[in-house]
């Protein structure tokens, strides 16, 4: 997809760290946006970060906002929530017409060992990182498609949806699933002929709010403490995440598989290699392991 200049894209997880990043990239296309989150004040502050760049760069160009975007729209979703996200789609498609990019990218972290999680960490963490995408899927691309247009779907997915890591129980499975839907929708696409395609953003520690991500659980599914293996995934995500990438660039490796057409985006140069390493262990019958882990603890 090369022009993205005119065109629509919404991106959930708006309010801050990924989202965040990929709303000011996309608009620096000249893409009009429609931005959600369940945080309306980070939301309500992308939307200003949005606006004032954009008007910013029309300035320094000679125009105004209007020349180099369109549209800046936000709507509270919470992604886990088919009937929300089916709001957003109506009001996305109702007020700006059409969508041509789709960046699934809401998320949480939930750590633990796979036998101590309760099922509602579970739940929760599958009910933003998989539902979500799934929901975003069933709600935009039927659209999409119709559009017969060219288009994109990017899902947030995460190095985690590549690489077990200890302590991640619920965050590694709803991750690997996430990928796993993300490649079923690139190849059922192909298979039936569509314009749109599809990538799996796939990356390592990136400074963002991810560790801090439990502000968001539902009070009805708040512990009263961190158990003992809670405390050892957040110091392992806190690790990851203090000496992480800057969004920014992820933003940019986004955009570019974006025009590319590419499917899988890795953020981390060693990344490539400890793939290879882990097709050959699984190959061979071993257990892989995950890079940087030993880094981060």
């Amino acid at each position: 997809m090369r022009e993205l200049s005119g065109r629509v894209a919404v991106v959930t997880g708006a309010g801050g760290g990924i989202g965040r990043a990929l709303a000011l990239g996309l608009a620096a296309e000249g893409m009009s946006l429609m931005l959600a989150d369940v945080d309306p004040g980070g939301l309500a502050e992308t939307a200003s970060m949005v606006e004032t760049s954009v008007a910013g760069r029309g300035a320094a160009e000679g125009g105004g906002l209007g020349g180099l975007g369109g549209k800046v729209l936000t709507e509270i979703t919470d992604v886990s929530d088919p009937v929300a996200v089916e709001h957003l789609a109506d009001r996305t498609f109702g007020e700006l017409g059409a969508v041509h990019v789709l960046c699934n990218n809401a998320g949480v972290f939930q750590g633990g060992r796979m036998w101590t999680r309760e099922p509602e960490d579970f739940a929760w963490s599958l009910g933003a990182n998989l539902w979500g995408m799934l929901h975003g899927v069933r709600a935009f691309v039927p659209r999409m498609i119709d559009q017969d247009t060219e288009g994109h779907i990017l899902n947030t997915v995460s190095a985690a949806g590549l690489f077990a890591i200890p302590y991640f129980g619920p965050y590694s499975v709803s991750k690997y699933a996430a990928f796993a839907a993300s490649q079923s929708l690139a190849q059922d696409l192909a298979t039936a002929g569509s314009r749109l395609r599809v990538t799996a953003l796939c990356p390592g520690g990136v400074r963002t709010g991810l560790s801090h991500s439990g502000r968001h659980r539902p009070e009805n599914l708040v512990g009263a403490e961190r158990t003992e293996d809670e405390e050892v995934s957040a110091a392992i995500i806190d690790g990851l995440v203090e000496g992480g990438v800057d969004p920014a660039a992820v933003a940019l490796a986004a955009v570019a598989a974006i025009r590319e057409e590419r499917f899988l985006v890795l953020t981390h140069p060693g990344h490539a290699e400890a793939l290879r390493e882990q097709t050959e262990a699984l190959i061979s019958g071993a257990l892989p392991s995950f890079p940087g882990y030993e880094q981060a603890r």
